[in-house]
Order: C-alpha cells, then structure tokens, then sequence
C-alpha cells in the first residue's frame, strides 16, 4: 500500500513541481513533538519567506498550511472518527473557463477514491449532484449538489430533522446497497425549470454568457463576457429574478447564482451527514471541511460553532474566511489527501 502511494506522489511531484518542498522524503519524517494541533507549523525557509507577498505571509500566520500543520491535525484525530467534506470547483480541480471540461485528474481521483475507504467522504458541490458524479465517478463517495440541497448519502431514520420525511427518498445504488435521497427544495423544481428558460432566451444576445442547470439552483457564468456586458446581463438576470419572489442571487468566481430562498446551504448539508452518519452531537468525531468558495464558508461557520474539526480554505491570496488552515491549489489538496490515506494506512 505505502509503495503504491510514494509511486502516486512522486507522479504527482512530477506533474506539480512541488516534490521538494511537499515530497515523499518529507511525508515520511517522523514527528514525535508534543504540541496543540493548530502549534505543529514546520517553519518556510528563508528564500520562501523573502520571496512570499508580506500580505499573504501575514495572512498564512493567521491561517497556516494544512501541510505543515498535518502532524498536529493528525494528533487531534487520535481516538475520533474522521470524516472528510471536500468542493469540488477550484479544490479538487482547477478553476476553467469551460464549466464542462472541469474534469477530474487520475491522480486526485485515486487519492480520493483511498481517503474513502478509510473515512466517510462526500463531496458538496453547487454543481448538479449527476454533474459532480460524472466528474468523480467514484461510487465509494456521498455526494450533495446544488450547494447541499440535493443529497445522495446514508440511508436514514431520521424523524425530527429540520424537514419533514417527504423529502427523503429511498433509493439503492449500483451494488445494491441502501442509500437516500434528501432534497429539501423539491417543490421549487417547475419554477427553476421556468427561471432556467426565461434565463437562457433574456440574456441569448450577450456573447459569451453560459447558462448553467445545476438541478436546484441556476449559475450564469460570465468568464467569457465583455466588461462592457455585464452591467446589462445582471440587469437581466435581476429582472427574470423579480417575477420569483422566492429565489434569491448569488455571487461566486465569475458567476451569478439564483437559489431557492429554504434556510439550506452547505452547512446545514454538512450538518445533516454528520446527522446521518451518526454523529449529530458526538465528541468522537472529527470533520475535515476542505473548499475554496464563499459558499463554502457557511460550512466554515458550522464547523466553528460546534468546536470540533478543522474548515481548511483552498486560497493563493489573502481574504476573510473562518478557515483555521489553508492549501494554495488543488495540487496541495491532491498532496494533503495523499498524505492522509497514508498516514491511515501506516
């Protein structure tokens, strides 16, 4: 097992560039400090230090990397459950231009595919749950789309959970095994299926627009739009928008959202795995939140108010966040969740 991992790192190292600062000989170092979780920070080298923004090395003091805080993570794990929650846009893959060709790496897939056979692994996406799928093609993973409001997990007895059982479903997956189905915003499909065709017919004359079905929310990417376009194209979006009083906008990377306006987001998606799986108040758990969004700051929150995991924010610049540590790109996650399947299975 530990020769497949060092032969999927040096690959990776290959690819990334990153072997000597993140590289096996490293991860195979061993650590017997006694510290606090969040105090295990391996020190930058000097070059690194001089060559790093004074903002962002600021800003990393604050939210060290979830590389060099690994061991401390790791010792906070001792005797708890780890459950991971990974986005999928700009964590597991890089940012594109083309929403439709954000595929998944081999490397990050296996990477992925072995932290779940150790741990409890879902992906909560803003994309469609089938788009997140077909990117992953994992079957050993939970999945929630559409910023959690369409959730494929465990199966569940769930009786007082915020919503009533009419949105669980009962469903079995391709080995036959139980599953369930939440979808709390259900009774809002015809109006998104309305929205979605007023959408693509309001805004067919602004060149480069994307109109996006994500399921349970509608994404208008804007990454190819003229600056001069966007003033009018928001202002067509918000005018399809004041007829459904019951939907909202938001904001991400170079796309407007329109959402259900239901108390559910990624937090409450979070919460209610956490649920499911059986941890709903337990001490003997430990989340590992990992994303990039704003919208996956809500997650951030939860995790922060019940004082237990570690929210981990995937940025290369310095910006608010509820994150206790950070990675820069995807390729530092692919690096911390290799760390992880080894660290289990060694």
């Amino acid at each position: 097992m530990r020769d497949n991992f060092d032969r999927l790192y040096v690959g990776f190292s290959r690819l990334f560039g990153t072997t000597a600062r993140y590289g096996v000989d490293y991860f195979s170092r061993a650590r017997t400090d006694k510290i606090e979780p969040h105090e295990y920070i391996e020190d930058d080298s000097p070059d690194e230090l001089n060559a790093a923004d004074s903002k962002y090395s600021y800003w990393l003091k604050e939210h060290p990397s979830a590389l060099r805080a690994f061991q401390g993570i790791m010792k906070a794990a001792v005797g708890k459950q780890i459950v991971i929650f990974l986005d999928y846009d700009g964590t597991l893959t890089p940012i594109v231009d083309e929403p439709d060709r954000a595929f998944m790496s081999d490397a990050m897939r296996s990477a992925v595919g072995e932290v779940a056979k150790h741990f409890p692994t879902a992906i909560i996406s803003g994309r469609s749950r089938n788009k997140v799928y077909q990117f992953v093609k994992l079957d050993e993973v939970y999945y929630a789309g559409s910023h959690g409001m369409d959730i494929m997990g465990p199966p569940t007895k769930l009786k007082s959970y915020s919503y009533e059982g009419k949105y669980h479903t009962n469903a079995l997956d391709k080995k036959g095994d139980e599953l369930s189905i939440f979808q709390p915003a259900k009774e809002f499909l015809p109006a998104i299926q309305e929205i979605l065709d007023k959408m693509k017919k309001g805004t067919s004359d602004i060149e480069g627009v994307l109109i996006e079905d994500n399921g349970f929310c509608i994404s208008v990417h804007y990454r190819h739009v003229a600056q001069v376009d966007y003033g009018p194209l928001e202002k067509k979006v918000l005018s399809v928008l004041a007829g459904y009083p019951r939907f909202h906008l938001t904001r991400g990377k170079k796309v407007l959202e329109i959402r259900p306006s239901i108390q559910w987001n990624k937090g409450n998606a979070l919460a209610y795995l956490l649920d499911t799986l059986g941890f709903a108040s337990s001490s003997r758990v430990l989340p590992i939140y990992i994303g990039d969004d704003r919208t996956d700051e809500d997650a951030f929150k939860v995790l922060r108010r019940r004082g237990v995991g570690y929210p981990i924010i995937v940025s290369s610049a310095p910006r608010d966040t509820l994150a206790l540590c950070s990675l820069q790109d995807p390729s530092e996650v692919l690096s911390f969740l290799i760390r992880l399947a080894r660290w289990v299975s060694s």
